[in-house]
């Protein structure tokens, strides 16, 4: 199909016009109309705007205890978690994930993931980056990258996270070289509280929006004054571009609109689980669906050195229903062809059992659950050893995923970006996994 509305043509000069009515007339006599191409374009523009939602479980999941459980290993490595059945022959997940055992076909496992990190700060930052880790630059994470070259499509930032539980003491999950104004919104707080409200969207206090325009007239004032430090003139024009970002997520009644989840069904939010990662799944939707980019849905407590049954009896019933719902969302609302669910985590967790009922560290396993924008469903890809200590077979690298997630939303992997120093820097320097592409 004919592109019919490239932007520097569709505009209200009269040579446009012709050109496009031209171009129409030309597809009539194969007996397309006007309707016809209209769709045609509209699902085109759809096909192209693409959007992603992370889910992070920040402390490292066990995989042997939820995706990869190791039923005829001993005791003291299944735990004490049972298996069951999931929708693909020969596949089993563990008890506490019934929703994922049933809905398999709408999603990808992928079992062979080598992290070939343990280390929290540092495992954050190269798997929320796909790059390895550097104490003299900081590497843009996924929604810094998707924001930089998809821009905004409306008021409401293109990149926001939900919930706090990002570790930072690495610089994981910013914008790093590309600049704080593609840091990303962060929304702290638990969507499922009656008391919800989302910091910098309401002004503090009831306080009128003509106070904001003040401020706003000063930090314009200030932008009119000579800058003759060429060295900070970069950190200046960033800072002013978040500030002016903030204004207007502040001012924007789409913004505080797409925040309210008093707004979704009774039912709706049941299906996701009154709870906080639910709610914040069905709060990822919405914001999708009203223009961010890419959406983190970040929630913590998974560092299960202790008590890590005990632990993950409360923490993966949320996670099996609060996702699969997610996913079951999109595709009701024909958003799946057009946004990505990735689950992941820092690393997986260790065989052993240890003293204090907990597993530690796993540096060598680790996995992933993406769904959408042709992810195959039903698939698991790759193994572990009977102990799920290391991949057995073919392995993929965080850069791998990584190269999954931008050639998925439609970004090259050749980009290139100027860090600070000036030098070009690769955007990614891995390869998508086949088996996810589709």
């Amino acid at each position: 199909m004919l592109n019919l509305f490239k932007q520097h043509d569709w505009n209200c000069q009269g040579g446009s016009r012709r050109k496009f009515l031209m171009q129409v007339g030309s597809l009539a006599g194969l007996g397309i109309s006007l309707d016809m191409a209209l769709q045609a374009e509209a699902a085109a523009a759809k096909k192209n705007d693409l959007n992603c939602i992370l889910i992070w479980t920040r402390g490292g999941t066990s995989h042997i205890d939820s995706i990869d459980p190791k039923p005829e290993a001993i005791a003291d490595v299944r735990g004490e978690f049972k298996t069951i059945s999931t929708a693909v022959p020969g596949i089993q997940f563990t008890e506490y994930m019934p929703q994922f055992a049933k809905k398999l076909g709408s999603f990808s496992v992928l079992r062979n993931l080598n992290p070939r990190n343990g280390s929290h700060s540092t495992a954050d930052a190269i798997m929320m980056s796909g790059k390895p880790f550097n104490q003299t630059i900081t590497y843009p994470c996924f929604g810094s990258a998707v924001s930089k070259e998809k821009g905004k499509r409306n008021s409401l930032p293109p990149f926001i996270q939900l919930g706090s539980e990002v570790d930072r003491l690495k610089r994981a999950g910013l914008g790093g070289y590309l600049g704080i104004e593609y840091n990303p919104f962060e929304v702290p707080g638990d969507p499922s509280s009656k008391n919800f409200k989302v910091r910098d969207v309401t002004p503090p206090g009831g306080l009128p929006l003509s106070r904001f325009d003040k401020r706003r007239q000063a930090l314009n004032l200030l932008d009119t004054l000579p800058r003759k430090d060429k060295k900070n003139a970069g950190a200046l024009e960033a800072t002013d571009q978040f500030y002016r970002n903030a204004f207007e997520v502040i001012s924007s009644p789409q913004t505080k609109k797409a925040f309210d989840l008093s707004q979704e069904k009774s039912e709706l939010r049941d299906a996701y689980g009154r709870h906080k990662f639910g709610q914040s799944c069905l709060l990822a939707r919405r914001l999708v669906e009203s223009g961010a980019r890419f959406v983190t849905v970040s929630d913590g407590g998974w560092d299960t050195h202790g008590s890590n049954f005990k632990t993950l009896k409360t923490k993966l019933p949320p996670v099996d229903q609060g996702m699969t719902a997610l996913i079951e969302d999109l595709k009701d609302r024909g958003l799946l062809e057009n946004t990505l669910v990735v689950w992941m985590t820092d690393f997986g967790r260790t065989s052993v059992i240890n003293a204090n009922a907990g597993r530690d560290h796993s540096s060598t396993a680790s996995y992933i659950c993406m769904s959408g924008i042709g992810t195959p469903g039903g698939t698991v890809i790759g193994q572990t050893d009977a102990k799920a200590e290391r991949v057995v077979g073919n392995e993929y690298y965080a850069h791998d995923v990584a190269a999954t997630i931008y050639s998925k939303l439609g970004i090259s992997l050749d980009t290139f970006h100027t860090a600070p120093d000036g030098r070009p820097i690769r955007l990614c320097d891995g390869h998508p996994i086949p088996e996810l592409m589709g």
